[in-house]
């Protein structure tokens, strides 16, 4: 049980990492969508949609892990730490829902100001970015609120 319990936390860390980590690639490539060509921004737009897609993947491995980590761990489901990451975790599936998806749809219609959307995808990283690390210090500080 106790190497379970090890590979379990390996792939749950490891996800952790993929969920987050790309979103910093990210930030370079959305400071040049508002001025590149039109070829140029679907690459980029390509990219931005595969690192949300990676995320996506790499969070339904992070929440299953998870489940398994308490079901197999001496925690169980009202430690505060653990509701609080759960409450944060809902926050971001909202979050990452509605963030990304409908911006990057609007850089294919006409007229849309791309200076506009690339200021509203870069504050949309950062927030989901602030979500995923403070859902990391719920996970390792394991803080007690009550």
């Amino acid at each position: 049980m106790d190497l379970l319990y090890r590979i379990l936390v390996y792939i749950h860390v490891s996800s952790v990492i993929l969920s987050i980590g790309p979103f910093f690639i990210l930030l370079p490539i959305v400071k040049k969508l508002h001025s590149s060509r039109e070829q140029e921004i679907n690459a980029y737009l390509s990219t931005f949609q595969s690192v949300v897609r990676l995320a996506k993947h790499s969070g339904h491995v992070l929440v299953i892990t998870g489940i398994f980590l308490v079901m197999c761990g001496p925690w169980t489901w009202t430690t505060p730490w653990i509701i609080m990451t759960l409450i944060f975790l809902f926050c971001s599936l909202f979050f990452l829902a509605r963030a990304f998806s409908p911006t990057l749809r609007k850089y294919k219609e006409e007229g849309q100001n791309k200076k506009e959307l690339a200021t509203k995808l870069k504050r949309s990283i950062w927030i989901y970015i602030i979500l995923l690390m403070t859902m990391l210090w719920f996970m390792v500080g394991k803080p007690t609120f009550w």
